[in-house]
């Protein structure tokens, strides 16, 4: 038996619960892991709310990293002892171990920790498809970039200063200003007191920028178009501050020419070997000091609940992970 988390219902932090889980074993092309971290990312409460329908009951979290303890008859990447990191569904990463397909796990190399693995897989994953191949963010160029001082926020900061662009991050507080600067931003702008528009627009000389990430959502839509220069991208990969409302095209996007997408990383990671490679450039970066990773706070999986509600009182302000 292993202990996990599930919901039964969909609500708040109270519906998540503890459960004694039989495992069984793994089908042929199944590992069976044991996790000895779990990430805590904000989709997870999405999952738990019912913004992100699931099918319930359910298990909750897509992200872990372990030891692999039982492997399939068809299993030919991965062997048992192995450490591997994975990032996606099936759901159920809250769990003490699990069963999962081995075209979603990455091995993990020496100098990388499961603690540290296990919070560089979705928001490692996010970083590199955002700046890399939702927009291919280049040497010179000025984006911006809200929520700089949150998990993905902190390794696109970094992200992009090592490869020479110019990152502007917003943030909602004073306190997330040295977090957001310490994290490679060159300008940093507190949208609880300043107007985010009028700020990049002084900061660009009102050209406005080629692209916005956006994980915040509903608060912050609106200005984001604004930033943007004619024929400009806004990546919209979240909504922290709740769904989007309906977009007016011909206001909103064709007034600028602009695009508008709304990524998932199982789109730019649609196969084990390209998963593997995305990791591994996340992995390259974070063994030759290009980004590094602080683990902001640890919580028991027992203490779940509390994490979640950490989480959405936006107490957390970097990578925070479950210990099983």
């Amino acid at each position: 038996m292993s202990k996990s988390i599930i919901i039964k219902k969909n609500g708040g932090p109270e519906v998540l619960e503890i459960a004694e889980v039989k495992i069984g074993s793994p089908g042929p092309h199944e590992i069976k892991i044991k996790n000895l971290a779990i990430g805590l990312n904000y989709i997870d409460t999405y999952h738990r709310s019912g913004l992100y329908p699931l099918t319930l009951p359910s298990g909750i979290g897509l992200e872990g990293a372990g030891k692999v303890i039982e492997i399939g008859s068809n299993v030919k990447i991965f062997n048992i002892g192995d450490d591997i990191a994975y990032a996606s569904t099936p759901i159920g990463a809250y769990a003490e171990e699990r069963i999962i397909p081995e075209k979603i796990a990455v091995k993990i190399p020496e100098g990388i920790t499961h603690k540290i693995a296990a919070t560089l897989m979705t928001k490692g994953l996010t970083t590199n498809y955002l700046l890399s191949k939702t927009y291919n963010v280049k040497a010179g160029e000025t984006v911006l970039f809200h929520a700089a001082a949150g998990g993905v926020g902190q390794i696109f900061g970094q992200w992009a200063n090592s490869i020479g662009a110019k990152a502007i991050g917003t943030v909602g507080s004073d306190e997330k200003i040295k977090i957001a600067q310490e994290n490679g931003y060159q300008h940093v702008i507190n949208y609880s007191k300043e107007n985010f528009v009028d700020e990049v627009m002084k900061i660009t000389n009102n050209k406005g920028v080629p692209a916005v990430f956006d994980g915040v959502g509903k608060k912050t839509f609106k200005g984001s178009i604004e930033c943007l220069m004619p024929k400009g991208i806004l990546v919209s990969f979240g909504n922290a501050s709740g769904p989007l409302d309906p977009v007016n095209v011909p206001k909103d996007i064709q007034s600028k020419s602009l695009y508008l997408t709304r990524p998932t990383i199982g789109h730019y990671f649609t196969n084990q070997e390209e998963l593997q490679e995305g990791a591994d450039t996340i992995f390259e970066k974070i063994k030759f000091g290009k980004v590094k990773i602080r683990i902001y706070k640890e919580y028991k999986l027992t203490d779940a609940k509390k994490a979640h509600e950490d989480l959405e009182a936006r107490k957390i302000t970097g990578p925070a992970i479950l210990i099983p």
